[in-house]
């Protein structure tokens, strides 16, 4: 394929916006070469304004589960823009999408919308730290809950020690309070809490991982964390920005059976503009001014543009009983193929798998935390990815990121992805 103008466009891009791009992972550094400049989509492809097409597997990161260009979605915001893009006032809106999040979740009574995933979740720490009087947070290396400075730590010296910075920026007297797990590690969370003993405010997790790759929890991996909160006076929140809406109605917490006291969402909540979320119980979510003392604000929260279009796709994710099923079946199909080209050409590899979130790992073992994801092939990864792309199939340009399935996805599509699954796993 030829990407002229979009190697044009990002030179120009270059000039003005740091590396060119607005969030890092889309300037291609992971994978090398020159990021696709979009100019449109429908349904399960999009266009690059050099005109090629593409079958997609990113789907904005997730939002677009149902496709793109939905059209109750563009009609609702297209209406609304009529009427006013802002107001800086409370709209009717808002609270007709918040009685749909609540019927539709469990254990949620209030929710409170942002303008962010990275929003939701450092308001629900901070939320947790208000409502528990305690200041320190557990979190899972590998899991990214935005771009919040007490989010960006990485492993201190000892197994269980502070955080120390992973970024500039981000100062010793923040990460202290932030203690570092390894997902899937029961154990080692226990440790922690020992260690730390009455001072975590809460745990923070991806309750399906994305961030390193798909990687599901272990059996009753959710339940023992639940369990171990409970009896030591913790918060549990589960970051459902990529899995809330769209592995089950409720999220995680209907498909695992395991309930948190507050949760985060984005994507799929905000039918694919910028939208955050967090919910929880009343007597935690009436902590939060102007009811209670922990402050949280935002100009743009709630406006009437997000709102229209973040109605429009619970509506029609709540009209449609068997979409989670169509959606499973449709990702398990694809795993299937996948797995039956890559061992036919002796490439090796893991798929993980939970719904509609898929990723091949380049690595010989189990994939179950970011250390077994980190030791996957990347100089694998990065020639499947160019191979896919020059087939017409776009997948995200990092090893540790999840595919993403739309229901706009035609078996045709699929079986279109396998054979060029097949043919590039020729050349690895």
């Amino acid at each position: 394929m030829l990407y002229k103008r979009s190697s044009a466009l990002f030179k120009q891009a270059e000039a003005v916006i740091p590396g060119g791009v607005n969030s890092p992972v889309r300037a291609f550094k992971a994978v090398g070469g020159t990021p696709i400049f979009a100019k449109s989509a429908k349904g399960a492809y999009i266009y690059d304004e050099d005109g090629n097409k593409y079958i997609d597997y990113i789907n904005s990161w997730g939002p677009m589960i149902l496709g793109h260009a939905y059209e109750p979605v563009v009609d609702a915001v297209i209406e609304k823009a009529k009427q006013g893009t802002s107001f800086g006032m409370p709209t009717e809106i808002e609270t007709h999408i918040a009685e749909l999040a609540v019927s539709m979740v469990p254990n949620i009574d209030k929710i409170r919308f942002v303008n962010s995933g990275t929003e939701a979740c450092m308001s629900a720490v901070r939320l947790a730290r208000g409502f528990t009087k305690k200041d320190k947070m557990i979190k899972f290396a590998g899991c990214y809950h935005g771009h919040s400075d007490a989010f960006l730590i990485q492993a201190g010296s000892g197994a269980i020690t502070f955080g120390s910075p992973n970024s500039p920026g981000v100062t010793q007297g923040t990460a202290k309070d932030t203690l570092l797990a390894r997902y899937n590690d029961i154990d080692h969370v226990k440790a922690l809490i020992e260690a730390n003993s009455n001072e975590i405010a809460c745990v923070i997790l991806e309750p399906v991982a994305g961030n390193m790759g798909c990687i599901p929890p272990k059996d009753n991996f959710l339940r023992a964390l639940r369990d171990l909160c409970d009896n030591n006076n913790i918060l549990l929140i589960f970051d459902e920005v990529m899995t809330g809406f769209r592995l089950a109605k409720g999220g995680c917490q209907e498909l695992y059976g395991v309930n948190a006291d507050i949760v985060c969402f984005g994507k799929v909540i905000g039918g694919g503009l910028p939208v955050g979320a967090f919910a929880a119980r009343n007597e935690i979510m009436n902590h939060l001014a102007p009811l209670g003392s922990v402050y949280q604000a935002g100009t743009l929260s709630g406006n009437p543009l997000a709102m229209a279009a973040g109605l429009a796709m619970l509506k029609a994710i709540n009209a449609q009983k068997d979409l989670f099923d169509r959606l499973s079946k449709k990702t398990k199909y694809l795993h299937k193929g996948c797995t039956e080209a890559l061992n036919d050409l002796g490439v090796k590899h893991t798929i993980n798998r939970v719904g509609s979130m898929i990723s091949i790992h380049f690595a010989e073992e189990a994939v179950v935390d970011f250390e077994s994801s980190a030791r996957g092939n990347n100089d694998t990864f990065k020639h499947f990815f160019h191979g896919m792309l020059n087939e017409g199939i776009y997948i995200a340009p990092s090893a540790f990121e999840t595919w993403f399935i739309t229901d706009a996805l035609s078996y045709k599509d699929l079986d279109e992805t396998i054979a060029a699954v097949r043919k590039v796993a020729e050349t690895l």
